[in-house]
């Protein structure tokens, strides 16, 4: 009997450890397929140092990883530290991207650090450096040891802006027996919608802390734009103001080459791929196409934006905008940033990782989905005034669903009581 029971316990031991080696692959391959582990691991040792205090309160830490989820905590930053709990608020980053828009949002009112990659010794270092009271992390940036390190501490973990595709929310059940474990550690859950909150709900978080708050991305739009930059900007590269100007923004594979194939008469195309990788590719697509890190003589009609950070400077140069990575099974980008700058916006019809604001967005008609962008900016050019309709319903729609910031704040903060 005792044997029996010896051989059961390591059975089942060794089951736990393929179990986990398959989660945690599983996770690594989620991050490589979406681009968040394209970072330098050097700098994601957990060698923060002792963070520096700049408020009394209690020390509030808010993660994203990559630019989009950075810009859209920045005004839930903003919100928490506002409070008159009088948070010490410190906000975090996975990738180089993400971490370098951080520090540019956040600098001189708030410190920056990079967020450790999920191995014991570099949580434990980063959270001893940091020494939160209370841990916010954006969409679906979950890893288990941080979890585990911040369960042991007795620090609070809650996630804002939740969202959970279909697929991750497949992947996720394929591992439940230990991703229930780490969801069940979840704090709060703040969904985007009613259909993501019953995803974390069903992956095991407890159904009294979920709820639906919103997309803090409604808020993260109305951030003010500089002109200034974006003069800059078409100086350089040579964009005529006197011919339309269409800005493909954050495309994906197989786009660019579709957009080009469609261009509209007397119209100029700037592209601006996601992945910084893919850059040299889109250039190849158009011999003589100029970049925004060389710009050629001449005039020229298609432009390719290869830098960081410009991408609000082109939507607001811009007199239509493509948000891109959305003709294939992508997931698409944010339409907000656009729509909110009063440009008339056409999103693709794989737009998963938007639903909601897509869908709030086509309702208010401050939007148009086509798998044919280029036809329907050529009936906006085809019809005065089509388009000046479209971008005043979405700047109606942008204002209308503001707040979503202030609300999830004065959520989250009751956790620290």
């Amino acid at each position: 009997m005792i044997g029996h029971s010896t051989n059961n316990t390591m059975t089942g031991q060794i089951r736990n450890l393929v179990l986990g080696l398959g989660f945690a692959l599983h996770l690594l391959r989620k991050r490589r397929a979406t681009g968040a582990w394209r970072t330098d691991a050097r700098t994601r040792d957990g060698r923060i140092g002792d963070v520096p205090r700049h408020a009394p309160g209690p020390r509030i830490l808010v993660h994203g990883v990559s630019v989009g989820e950075t810009n859209a905590l920045e005004p839930l930053a903003d919100a928490l530290a506002s409070s008159p709990a009088k948070p010490d608020v410190v906000v975090s980053a996975s990738t180089e991207t993400g971490f370098a828009r951080a520090r540019r949002i956040h600098e001189g009112r708030r410190e920056v650090v990079r967020f450790p990659l999920d191995l014991t010794w570099m949580v434990d270092r980063f959270l001893d450096g940091l020494r939160p009271d209370l841990v916010v992390l954006a969409e679906l940036e979950l890893w288990p040891t941080f979890l585990a390190s911040c369960a042991r501490r007795g620090i609070p973990v809650c996630v804002v802006n939740a969202r959970m595709s279909a697929r991750s929310f497949r992947g996720y059940r394929m591992w439940r027996l230990l991703a229930r474990r780490m969801f069940s550690r979840l704090a709060l859950v703040a969904a985007q919608t009613e259909v993501y909150r019953e995803r974390f709900a069903a992956m095991g978080v407890p159904r009294e802390r979920t709820l639906v708050m919103g997309n803090l991305k409604w808020d993260a739009a109305l951030r003010a734009p500089d002109p200034e930059a974006a003069r800059r900007l078409a100086a350089d590269m040579g964009i005529d103001p006197s011919q339309p100007l269409i800005v493909a923004g954050s495309t994906g594979p197989g786009e660019e080459a579709a957009l080009l194939r469609d261009l509209p008469g007397r119209c100029q195309l700037l592209l601006a791929p996601r992945n910084t990788d893919r850059w040299d590719e889109v250039a190849r697509l158009r011999p003589g196409m100029t970049r925004r890190s060389a710009p050629l003589p001449g005039d020229h009609d298609v432009f390719l934006l290869d830098s960081i950070g410009e991408l609000t400077s082109a939507y607001l140069l811009a007199d239509f905008v493509f948000v891109g990575r959305s003709l294939g099974p992508m997931g698409g980008s944010n339409p907000l940033e656009s729509v909110a700058l009063g440009k008339p916006t056409v999103i693709g019809p794989h737009h998963e990782n938007f639903a909601g604001v897509v869908a709030d967005l086509v309702e208010a008609g401050g939007l148009v989905v086509s798998a044919e962008p280029m036809r329907s900016i050529g009936r906006w050019l085809a019809v005065p005034g089509a388009a000046e309709a479209v971008a005043r319903a979405g700047l109606r729609a942008v204002e209308q669903n503001r707040g979503t910031a202030a609300r999830t704040a004065e959520r989250v903060l009751r956790l620290l009581d």
